[in-house]
């Protein structure tokens, strides 16, 4: 099988390049302190900011959930698969990111493939930043309308082609956080160029949601607001459950009813999650001390690598890369690090242009925990120089 045999060679190839992917088993709850092949970590790779998925109230909340709904939704939303308990959900998401009407996804990735899908095709053009996450990436070339990037958080860059496009319909598209550097686009200006060249801002606040203004996300973090935007946050990170909520203008969710094909041709997310979703948002509107805790660690992590602070990128949220010169020296690194009891990920091209280690803080962290890490990450660096 001459396809078959193309594949061990790009599968060899990977490896020596390494840049090969496989899957680890965890043996426990997600959290802070797991269990991989029977060795435990302190875990720095998750994206459970808030130390949510595994919250006993949540936990309870899903048990009389699926007591009382089943643990499964039988239909698509446009069948017979849209309970109750998604349409509360939806409403609390609204009021609780500041927006009319909400619609949920069974996941973010195909949140975006439905949302950008919907509101851009033939003869419009959406602009995106060079680092955004791959699912918008996908979602924008699958839309079939012109794709512009502009280089990360360029805005005269972006201002040009803007002034350039003769498009029907114009969309940006931009992560809030971007989830491998940790630093925060320059929402306010997006939005003033999407007013200035009557284009829609469609946000993915994957990872500002819960972590960012008071839990609230983004908008409420720089105090945005306008018809124009169309804000994402995807559920099963700060939120600790699963899937992902679109907030909007009521005609841009009706529309998303009507078009996202990502909503309409498959089964909706189980209602126990949804009635869990909404206890999530309880929790990240009464939990101050979590995002407080939270910053407290990125502050404590940033001194303690304050002699290398070049390898570190400039974020203030709880994504804390560090950088590594080659893809072996971050493989090198990530297994020296597992070794000493830390789980963390070696993330490496085509994922991201630049090798590094990815370190994720989360509010079930303790300070010895991240203080540790710090002193391990110091003297790793120092033998690597």
């Amino acid at each position: 099988m001459k396809y078959l045999d193309e594949i061990r060679k790009n599968l060899a190839e990977r490896r020596e390049q390494g840049l090969f992917r496989q899957r680890s088993e965890l043996e426990t709850l997600q959290g802070a302190h797991i269990r991989v092949d029977g060795k435990e970590y302190i875990n720095f790779s998750s994206n459970d900011y808030l130390g949510l998925s595994s919250n006993p109230e949540l936990i309870a909340t899903a048990r009389a959930a699926a007591a009382h709904w089943g643990v499964g939704s039988g239909a698509s939303h446009l069948v017979c698969g849209h309970f109750s308990a998604h349409e509360n959900f939806e409403r609390d998401f609204a009021r609780f990111v500041g927006k009319p009407a909400a619609l949920s996804f069974s996941t973010g990735y195909m949140a975006n493939l439905g949302v950008i899908s919907a509101l851009a095709g033939r003869g419009d053009a959406v602009f995106a930043d060079k680092l955004n996450h791959a699912s918008l990436n996908d979602a924008c070339v699958l839309s079939r309308a012109e794709f512009k990037r502009y280089p990360h958080n360029d805005m005269a860059a972006l201002e040009r082609l803007l002034s350039a496009s003769t498009a029907s319909h114009k969309l940006i598209v931009s992560d809030t956080i971007f989830s491998m550097d940790g630093d925060i686009a320059p929402l306010k200006e997006l939005l003033a160029l999407a007013e200035r060249y009557d284009a829609l801002l469609y946000l993915d606040d994957a990872h500002g949601f819960g972590v960012l203004g008071n839990g609230r996300g983004a908008l409420a973090e720089f105090g945005l607001s306008s018809p124009r935007l169309i804000y994402l946050a995807t559920l099963g990170k700060a939120a600790g459950v699963s899937g992902a909520a679109v907030a909007a203008e009521l005609d841009i969710i009706d529309w998303l009813i009507n078009a996202a094909r990502s909503y309409i041709y498959t089964t909706a997310a189980p209602p126990l999650l949804a009635e869990t979703l909404s206890k999530s948002l309880e929790l990240i509107a009464e939990e101050n001390w979590r995002r407080e805790h939270l910053q407290r660690l990125v502050a404590l992590f940033r001194e303690g690598l304050s002699d290398h602070a070049a390898r570190l990128m400039e974020s203030s949220t709880p994504i804390q890369p560090v950088l590594v010169e080659t893809n072996a020296q971050a493989l090198r690194m990530s297994a020296a690090l597992k070794e000493a009891g830390f789980w963390i990920a070696a993330i490496r091209p085509p994922t991201v242009p630049t090798p590094r280690l990815r370190v994720t803080l989360t509010a079930a962290h303790s300070e010895d925990d991240v203080k540790n890490l710090a002193a391990c990450l110091r003297k790793l660096l120092e033998e690597a120089a």
